[in-house]
């Protein structure tokens, strides 16, 4: 009975907790939310903030998509977007499969290689990029965009730990029976590890959309603009830096479709990501 009780209390104690937690989460998108409603008048002429607003109005979501070409900067963000993920669903799936069922000369000195690029500080690699890119004649272009951000050192390693999970028998097996690696790959490893590949695409997803330190590097040009980028072009050229309920308007724009993806596909996310880090 006593621990029945004892148990019933941490229950209780972590359920607080938890929902303490949550609402320290959630109050910024709270606040956003709200903000993102109030009048430019109401909002200058609250000496203390309010934490509600009984008069809610759009016109800030109207002022988002008028004051600078928002729509362009969510297509250029859903072709950079899409292109890129796929781009890079392809070199990740393939190079993983190659590290983990194929045999060949070096395999394990070059994983151990490709590993080792991780250690190289990111600013490196986006001098190293932007060089590349404008001797190329690739700026101001989507294919500037999208080109450097195709291969994931650290997806190929998540997807072939998941990979060597399938058992080896079955590649023999495939193999026995005269099937292909191409084969192998598409109608067995594929779908025992979607949990995995859709996690990565996601998680690729969410990094291309909130990508801002590239894009802003290499291009100038507005017809190229993400939405990362618009924001920066809307509080110089768009509401300028004094309309904070305009420009909170324009981010909730922007954040809506990540919220919507993770909350749709949340359970996908937290069940890739346990498989793909768990061995046997």
């Amino acid at each position: 009975m006593e621990n029945s009780q004892k148990s019933k209390l941490g229950k209780a104690v972590t359920i607080v907790l938890l929902t303490l937690w949550a609402l320290i989460v959630l109050f910024p998108f709270y606040w956003m939310i709200l903000t993102s409603v109030k009048s430019y008048s109401a909002y200058n002429s609250e000496y203390i903030p309010a934490f509600y607003t009984l008069q809610p109005t759009l016109q800030n979501y109207v002022d988002a998509f008028s004051a600078v070409p928002l729509g362009r900067y969510f297509l250029n963000t859903l072709i950079y977007t899409g292109i890129t993920t796929l781009l890079m669903l392809v070199v990740v799936v393939l190079s993983a499969y190659a590290f983990a069922r194929l045999n060949f000369a070096g395999r394990k000195t070059l994983f151990t290689l490709f590993l080792s690029l991780m250690m190289i500080p990111n600013e490196l690699v986006v001098i190293t990029n932007y060089v590349t890119m404008t001797n190329l004649r690739l700026r101001n272009t989507f294919a500037g965009l999208i080109l450097p951000s195709v291969a994931s050192i650290f997806y190929i390693y998540l997807l072939k730990e998941n990979f060597e999970q399938v058992p080896e028998e079955l590649y023999k097996a495939a193999k026995v029976d005269g099937t292909t690696d191409l084969k192998y790959l598409l109608k067995v490893m594929m779908p025992i590890c979607q949990p995995t590949i859709v996690t990565i695409a996601i998680l690729k997803i969410i990094e291309c959309w909130n990508a801002y330190v590239w894009p802003r590097l290499i291009t100038d040009n507005q017809a190229y603009f993400l939405v990362s980028n618009g924001i920066q072009e809307i509080r110089e050229n768009g509401f300028g830096r004094e309309n904070i309920p305009a420009m909170m308007a324009a981010v909730v724009v922007i954040s809506l479709p990540l919220m919507v993806l993770f909350l749709v596909f949340h359970k996908k996310i937290m069940e890739g990501v346990s498989r793909g880090g768990t061995k046997g």
